[in-house]
Order: structure tokens, then sequence, then C-alpha cells
């Protein structure tokens, strides 16, 4: 559809479509969602809109009413959902999408009994300990959804369970990015999930090819690996070199996989990023250390990110243009 598109919108720049003309032109190519698409896609939407928010309606409801519900009345708001949720998605199975949405339902609000039973009886368990639990309650529900939103879903619980956990025992340094031995650990396990999914994706497991799913575990990586990477900039006294050897081989590898074998400008653009940062805060030791902050690094530390910038958007540009050809 892409290349339709473009020679499209090409002959219309080069005046051989008439404004009137190009509507017609790429309704023909089948470029414009028919009436039926787009009915269907407003389904999906409402859809899986309307799992999400009764889940947090379900939530919000007793957590802001929890002085004037009763015990059993809070556990009831929480229970009856999650039940109607399970039997939801056994009656319309899981091949259907009301199944599935009904099951994401269920995995939702199992963890609002979780905060529910803490809330409650005050086990006095650590949170890290309540997303754990989560996410081995729901485990077999995404073993059998089949649903890639599901098992990001989960994905992202661990790692939620891990910052938590690293907080608690890992001496957090008091900031949001956490201590290098957690953001590695996050590289570590993203990276590895990421190689699975897209390793089993190309072996043929048609739900697991769901492109924007692999695009925000590699984001996750990038943004792991790239912390690391400032961090020794900033710090080097206090942190060992590997995150640069690790940071070459990853660049390395995301270059040759998502540049010859899976193809992904997404990903490629994000790690050109990742660079352009990791150049940056390099650039900007090195001059702030000799210049002592004078004026004119700052305009050459801007000029260097433009024309960096601009390099990249060309090197992108052009990547786009030979998958289209």
């Amino acid at each position: 559809m892409m290349p339709y598109r473009d020679t499209i919108l090409a002959w219309a720049e080069q005046g051989r479509l008439t404004p009137d003309q190009t509507p017609t032109a790429l309704r023909l190519a089948g470029v414009l969602p028919t009436p039926s698409q787009w009915l269907r896609f407003l389904d999906r939407l409402l859809l899986w809109l309307s799992t999400v928010l009764l889940a947090a309606a379900v939530i919000f409801f007793f957590a802001y009413n929890w002085q004037a519900l009763g015990r059993y009345a809070k556990f009831a708001l929480v229970e009856v959902p999650l039940v109607v949720a399970v039997l939801l998605a056994w009656r319309f199975g899981l091949e259907r999408a009301a199944g599935k949405a009904a099951l994401v339902a269920a995995a939702l609000l199992v963890g609002a009994l979780l905060a529910l039973v803490g809330q409650t009886y005050q086990t006095g368990a650590d949170t890290y300990e309540l997303f754990t639990t989560w996410a081995l309650a729901i485990l077999p529900w995404v073993l059998v959804g089949q649903l890639a939103a599901l098992w990001l879903f989960w994905i992202g619980l661990i790692n939620l369970a891990m910052i938590l956990y690293f907080h608690v025992f890992g001496r957090p340094l008091g900031s949001v990015i956490g201590t290098p031995q957690l953001l590695w650990w996050l590289f570590g396990l993203n990276t590895t999930v990421l190689a699975l999914w897209e390793t089993l994706a190309r072996r043929g497991i048609a739900w697991l090819n769901e492109r924007w799913a692999l695009r925000v575990l590699a984001t996750a990586c990038v943004a792991c690996i790239t912390v690391l990477m400032v961090w020794v900039i900033v710090d080097s006294r206090h942190i060992s070199m590997t995150p640069v050897y690790v940071y070459c081989v990853w660049i390395v590898v995301v270059y040759a996989v998502y540049r010859h074998y899976i193809r992904d400008l997404y990903v490629l653009a994000n790690s050109l990023l990742s660079g352009i940062v990791v150049v940056t805060c390099l650039l900007s030791r090195v001059l702030f250390e000799s210049l002592h902050a004078d004026a004119g690094a700052f305009l050459l530390i801007g000029l260097v990110v433009i024309g960096l910038s601009a390099a990249g958007g060309w090197w992108l540009k052009t990547i786009a243009q030979e998958e289209q050809s």
C-alpha cells in the first residue's frame, strides 16, 4: 500500500493528477480505508478502550469509596467483575476479540484483588511482592491468551517488580533511573525477551508478529543501555567501562539485524537517537571540562546536534526509499 500511496502523491506534486483526482486515485489503489474497514477499526478501538476503562473504573470506585464500603462489599465489587470477565472469556472463546478483551479485563482485576487483600488484611508484604504475585497469577492466562498486548503487559509487570525490588534491597540513589545494577538487569531481561520474541515471530507464530509490541521492547532496551552509557560519561570513576563495550556491540547488532534482516525503520531511528544522545553527552563533558561552560561550547554542541540529526534524517530517508523501491 505504501508504494502506491507515495507514487500517487508524487504524481500529485508533479501535476500529473489534479486535486480532485488524487482522492479517487488513492481510493482505487486501496490506500484509503473503506467504510467497512473504518467500522471494524472503531469496533476494535471501542472494545479495548471499554475493557481497560471498565477495569480502571472498578479499581477507582472502591478506592475512592474505601471508607464507605464494608469488607464484603469491597471484595464483591472486585470478585464479581473478575468472575464475569473469566466467564465471558470462556463463553466467547479466545479466538475472538471479545474473548481476548475479557481475558485482559480479568488480568487487570487480579491485580486489584491482590491489592485489596494486602490493604484489608495488612499482610506487610512489600510492593514488589504484589507485582510478582500478580505476574505469577495471570501467567496461565498469558500463555493461553495468545495476545501480544497481554504478553507486553506481563513483561511490564516483571519490569516493575524488578524496579521495586531494587528500590527495597538495591541501595537506590534517590533518582528516577535507579542504580546501574538495576539498569543492567532491565536491559538483560528486555533484550532476552526481544530476541526470543523476534525469533518466534520469524518462525511463523502469527500472533507474535506485532511490530508495535516489539518496538516497545526495543525502546526499553535502548533506553536502559543509553542511560548506562550516559552514566559512564558523567561519572566514569564509579562505574566500569563494560557499558561502553556492550553499547558498541548492541549498536552493531541492531544495525545488522534491523537494517538487513528484519528491516525496522523505527528501531534504527531509536538507536540513532541514542547515538546522538551519547555523542552529545560525551562532547558536553569534554567541552565543559576544558572551556568551563563557555558560550562557544553551547553553540558548538547545538551545531553538532543539528548536524547529527540532519545526517541521521537523511540516512533514515534513504533507507525508507530503498524499502519502497
